[in-house]
């Protein structure tokens, strides 16, 4: 995926171009955002077929981008194309240019490891660690670098606790293990954890889908917390989900990017006629 003009220079890429105006979980317009994530061409095979097909998007910081469409569509293949979680697929191959902050992540000098700290993934099923709630926390900064005393190391496990909504429930049990929690506290565990390395995005693939309506509408609270300091990438199933937390919504079918824009506006004027069938339920 790499795109390079001969002699290995880094071909010039297309720079980020402003966000339309988007707007709030309650409708109200928020100022054009610059974007974060753009992508141009995005195209993902496993070994002989086709995935993802020319998928070009601007994805704006601060805010909340919700991928929704009919299962197998390509939405849960273009969220992990964006912190190279497909590179663990042996017979994947992402074609196209994926940028952050106007740097190509697929370009050869990039550290996938590296890379996964700034951009974090929250997963369909909690998955906390098989250690203690301090420990979760505490492991990406210990091996990132980001702190070098226990200090340091408790303030930014509190930090991060409180900001993921879990500091009260917890702050007298953190040498319990994580496993340990309900299922709502676990997933927001693994925020905490995942924020703790101060990323800059934060992928969400349906985290929600395994919990009961109380801790979905804490996850979502959260969300619409964090939106201010981060790029929150969605996808989930429930379009009304998407239209309570999300302000820019993608659409895709089939494995191509059918229209994306603001939220409001692609559930009640959506474009293409695909895009209408499927919020009003004719298919999906």
């Amino acid at each position: 995926m790499n795109d390079r003009e001969p002699g290995g220079h880094a071909a010039p890429l297309t720079p980020p171009t402003p966000v339309v105006q988007t707007h709030d979980m309650h409708g109200h317009p928020l100022a054009s955002l610059p974007v974060k994530v753009c992508t141009r061409d995005v195209d993902v095979f496993y070994g002989d077929k086709q995935a993802l097909f020319g998928v070009s998007m601007d994805i704006p910081d601060c805010s909340v981008t919700a991928f929704i469409g009919p299962s197998g569509c390509g939405k849960s293949t273009f969220l992990r194309c964006i912190n190279r979680m497909n590179d663990t697929i042996d017979i994947a191959r992402v074609a196209g240019s994926i940028e952050i902050d106007g740097a190509n992540i697929y370009d050869r000098g990039i550290d996938p490891v590296l890379l996964r700290a700034r951009v974090g993934m929250v997963f369909q099923k909690p998955n906390p660690f098989p250690k203690s709630i301090y420990d979760n926390v505490a492991y990406g900064p210990k091996i990132h670098g980001l702190v070098s005393t226990k200090d340091e190391t408790d303030a930014v496990v509190e930090d991060s606790l409180k900001r993921a909504g879990l500091w009260a429930e917890v702050a007298d049990r953190l040498d319990a293990p994580g496993t340990g929690l309900s299922g709502g506290q676990q997933q927001r565990l693994v925020i905490a954890r995942a924020i703790a390395v101060k990323p800059e995005v934060i992928l969400m693939d349906e985290p929600c889908s395994a919990l009961d309506p109380i801790a979905t509408a804490k996850i979502e609270e959260l969300i619409d917390e964090l939106r201010e300091n981060f790029c929150i990438i969605i996808v989930t199933h429930s379009m009304a989900q998407a239209a309570r937390v999300s302000q820019k919504t993608a659409f895709f079918h089939l494995g191509k990017l059918v229209e994306s824009g603001p939220t409001e506006e692609i559930f009640t004027n959506p474009r293409d006629e695909r895009t209408q069938d499927y919020i009003t339920g004719r298919f999906g």
